[in-house]
């Protein structure tokens, strides 16, 4: 349990110090809490002794008095500091989280599912915000209390000291194994946990096939199973805990009767003065309440150790090499010497070399899985090389900084993403400072300005997530001033205008001149008209380069390109891009 407390401060990081103050303030509270017996002593010594004056009246009152408002003033210390502590720690994890991601090579997220990435930031932190914090700080603050009320009792009679911390001891033991049911038990819950939002994710990012298709009743019984796991998870739990909580309740409770019975018999015997029989028989009903309340929940302490373990999982995953160097290079070509890349234990690129010279064209043709995007990803480096090299402006892209990097690179997909958000903040993706006028001008010279200026609110209008509420052929254009108005010197095009209709292909195609006007640009594509003005077209075939040349040059060769020209319509397994 004690690594438990010490896993879960050192991950509190900056919040550390609020965390300690807040148990500072819980021992001073303990310590308030305990003068109140010292008033009800005062009191019954002097009723039983027969003198009682004003001078004891008002010393026992001043005393309860301050008790109360100290115990008042620190408890609220003591929940502020714990209460912004908890939510700034979960807030700062998830800004780290979303930090890291960017450094993460682009296998983590093949790994790791949406499903489990949203619970981690979701149910994951939620329960560090809203349990973990509660939970340890109750815990320990129960034990401080119980442990300085006991320390008091030694004061006025050892035996019943003893008797005290015996309790505490047997407490222990019962709640020590339902920590080992807990640490049985509470993966299952996390997992069970994953299992659900992943299941939630996939059926509502999917409704659009599962209405299709009437795949209504199949769809919702991964859901179905994924409410019933988790339901029954959780009862299993309560079914586990409650005898092991009514445990901890019946030894206390048997502890402090054990307490009352020996006062009495003690105080006939002769060996205990009457007052301190009294003050002992007042002081078992006071001893062991915050260490009773504070049980019912150390059961959760479990979940809060495999929270913190999830949550530091992404913390340590590797990152691709950070420590570059903030690099603005002189010119903007391309080359590759020597690159190969795998997927595992599946080869991707195998020892491929090009040069993409500045200010020119590049086509990127072949088979579908040869490896043109792999190629692209890796100028990006959202992957690194295994072997060679991949430069900008003769500087290998392991020497930038990612930042520095991505800050010279505008990428277009064929599947946009954009945000729950206005179209202005959508495009200002691009360049986050950039004011209206700029967002104006991307816009017109992406072709959208028209359509967006049709719009209910325009600018402000709210697309929806993924750009639900517009057409793909307008997402494109978007995407396209996005890409404008951050005016990168290099722009990779991945089959941008693949899935566009004929009636958007035309502004497409204008807003795509537009983007690429005197830059580096790199595009995959399977239209011939796209890529037969290209300065140089890589035909990419199982990881290799196994063409290069404009396109009259690679007419004259036989070959892939060829044969794909020559035979128009005829599908032979592969298209360009």
């Amino acid at each position: 349990m004690i690594k438990i407390f010490k896993k879960f401060f050192d991950f509190s990081g900056k919040q550390k110090k609020r965390f300690y103050t807040s148990m500072i303030f819980s021992v001073i509270n303990s310590v308030f809490e305990a003068m109140r017996i010292m008033a009800i002593a005062i009191v019954l010594r002097a009723v039983i002794e027969d003198t009682m004056t004003p001078d004891v009246i008002w010393t026992s009152l001043i005393i309860m008095v301050v008790s109360i408002m100290g115990s008042a003033l620190t408890k609220n210390i003591t929940t502020m500091q714990q209460t912004i502590a908890g939510y700034t720690m979960c807030a700062d994890k998830r800004v780290e989280i979303g930090e890291r991601m960017k450094y993460m090579p682009m296998g983590y997220f093949n790994e790791n599912n949406l499903g489990h990435i949203t619970s981690i930031t979701t149910n994951t932190c939620e329960n560090l915000q809203d349990v973990a914090t509660r939970v340890i700080l109750m815990y320990l603050q129960g034990m401080i209390t119980t442990v300085i009320i006991s320390c008091m009792l030694f004061i006025f009679d050892i035996r019943m000291g003893i008797i005290s911390f015996l309790g505490i001891i047997a407490f222990l033991t019962v709640n020590r194994g339902m920590q080992k049911v807990s640490s049985k038990i509470s993966p299952r819950k996390t997992a069970s946990d994953i299992a659900l939002v992943d299941a939630v994710l996939e059926y509502v990012q999917g409704i659009v096939v599962v209405k299709s298709y009437n795949l209504a009743e199949q769809a919702n019984k991964k859901v179905d199973r994924g409410i019933d796991e988790a339901n029954e998870i959780c009862y299993l739990l309560e079914k586990k805990f409650i005898p092991y909580m009514c445990g901890q309740t019946v030894v206390l409770k048997l502890f402090a009767l054990l307490m009352i019975t020996l006062s009495v018999v003690f105080c006939l015997n002769g060996s205990m003065s009457l007052i301190n029989a009294l003050l002992m028989i007042i002081s078992s009903f006071i001893v062991y309440g915050q260490l009773e309340s504070a049980g019912m929940y150390s059961a959760l302490l479990r979940i809060v150790d495999l929270s913190v373990d999830r949550i530091s999982e992404i913390f340590e995953t590797p990152v691709m090499d950070t420590e570059g160097i903030e690099l603005n290079p002189e010119n903007f070509g391309i080359d590759a010497v020597n690159v190969t890349f795998s997927y595992g234990d599946r080869k991707i690129i195998d020892d491929v070399s090009f040069c993409i010279p500045e200010k020119t064209t590049t086509a990127i043709v072949g088979p579908s899985g040869g490896g043109k995007t792999t190629i692209c990803n890796l100028i990006a480096r959202f992957w690194d090389v295994d072997k060679g090299s991949v430069s900008i402006g003769g500087r290998d892209v392991r020497d930038y900084t990612l930042d520095s990097l991505l800050s010279n690179i505008s990428m277009v997909f064929q599947n946009v993403y954009l945000f729950n958000d206005t179209i202005e903040n959508n495009i200002k993706f691009g360049m986050p400072d950039a004011t209206h006028e700029q967002v104006v001008q991307a816009a017109k010279k992406a072709c959208c300005h028209e359509f967006i200026e049709t719009l209910p609110d325009g600018y402000n209008t709210i697309i929806g997530e993924s750009g639900a509420t517009i057409s793909g052929g307008e997402k494109q254009r978007i995407s396209i001033a996005r890409a404008i108005l951050k005016d990168a010197p290099i722009i990779i095009l991945d089959e941008a205008t693949a899935n566009v209709d004929p009636e958007n292909e035309k502004h497409l195609q204008d807003a795509i001149a537009e983007l690429t006007r005197n830059k580096t640009i790199i595009m995959i594509a399977h239209r011939l008209k796209t890529v037969k003005n290209s300065d140089q077209i890589l035909v990419l075939s199982e990881g290799r380069i196994v063409q290069r040349g404009n396109h009259d040059k690679l007419m004259k060769e036989k070959g892939l390109y060829a044969d794909f020209v020559n035979m128009k319509n005829r599908s032979i397994g592969w298209k360009l891009g």
